[in-house]
């Protein structure tokens, strides 16, 4: 089984059971879910949360909540709300943390103090939830847009259980420096997704934002092979030891069967694990990635 890499549902086509089962057949024993998820069954989102339960995967995560951060008013209060609600979502799935992205509101303030004042109150709604809450800096946000700048809000907001959430596509199509990785905390990188993307370079937001939803791959398939590789590397020697899960947004994985799907998930965790992190597959499709203890001398 692949313990340390998962998928997200919004690569794969179907209902919610037929994704399941498709990330598990393919050996997958996480998934990353997204609210609609559970709004969008048909049978409502208790039999939703009752299906994810009784499919076997751990719930990596729970996403995303947009534009939370910098309001004010009832813009602020109708966010608070929202906030509330997906909380209570990713509790009944049993998701320990909930995604934010940062904003890309024209009415929220740039203000950093501002930004991390919000994120610590998301991030003590959360807490009676025992749930954490892991910041992501789109590429495309409007202060908030690499993650070096996520890492500041995130460090002035100081609340234990409020993180970074990194996804690859934004790290290149910004182009930020992996060497600025070694400033973080692994302690408080709480998620990373990965994804590549089949050119080189994206000209603009509207760019990012179009190859962002409609254009990705999965690690290995795209162009930023040697970088993916160098990004998690990079982690691994910084000491991250949390989850890693493929958010692949990709219209033509949209209209091909999602086992078929799944299984290049599959062939991208083996050459992440195998040939990247070079660890050795210890019994037959069976893999663990986590660091393995030194031979006696």
């Amino acid at each position: 089984m692949i313990s340390d890499f998962g998928m997200d549902t919004i690569t794969l086509s179907g209902s919610l059971p037929a994704k399941l089962r498709a990330m598990r057949d393919a050996g997958f024993t996480q998934v990353m879910l997204k609210a609609n998820d559970l709004t969008g069954h048909p049978e409502g989102v208790d039999d939703a949360v009752r299906i994810v339960k009784q499919s076997g995967l751990r719930v990596t995560g729970f996403q995303v909540l947009r534009d939370f951060e910098g309001l004010s008013g009832h813009l602020h209060g109708y966010k608070v709300d929202i906030a509330k609600a997906m909380l209570e979502m990713a509790r009944a799935v049993g998701a320990p943390l909930l995604l934010a992205c940062s904003s890309t509101s024209t009415h929220a303030t740039q203000d950093l103090d501002s930004l991390a004042g919000d994120l610590r109150k998301l991030a003590m709604l959360a807490v009676p939830l025992g749930l954490k809450i892991a910041y992501e800096g789109l590429s495309w946000g409007r202060t908030v847009n690499e993650f070096t700048t996520a890492w500041e809000v995130v460090s002035r907001a100081d609340a234990p259980n409020l993180g970074l959430g990194l996804d690859s596509f934004h790290i290149f199509a910004a182009k930020t420096p992996l060497d600025e990785l070694e400033a973080l905390d692994p302690d408080r990188i709480f998620l990373v997704q990965l994804a590549d993307f089949m050119w080189h370079e994206v000209r603009s937001f509207e760019e990012r934002m179009a190859t962002a939803r409609h254009f990705r791959v999965f690690p290995g398939e795209g162009v930023h092979s040697a970088q993916l590789a160098e990004l998690v590397l990079k982690l691994d020697a910084l000491g991250y030891r949390r989850d890693y899960s493929f958010e692949v947004f990709n219209d033509d994985y949209q209209q091909i069967p999602p086992e078929a799907v799944a299984e290049r998930a599959r062939r991208s965790a083996l050459w992440l694990g195998e040939e990247v992190l070079r660890r050795s597959v210890p019994l037959p499709n069976a893999m663990r990635l986590r660091p393995q203890r030194p031979a006696a001398e």
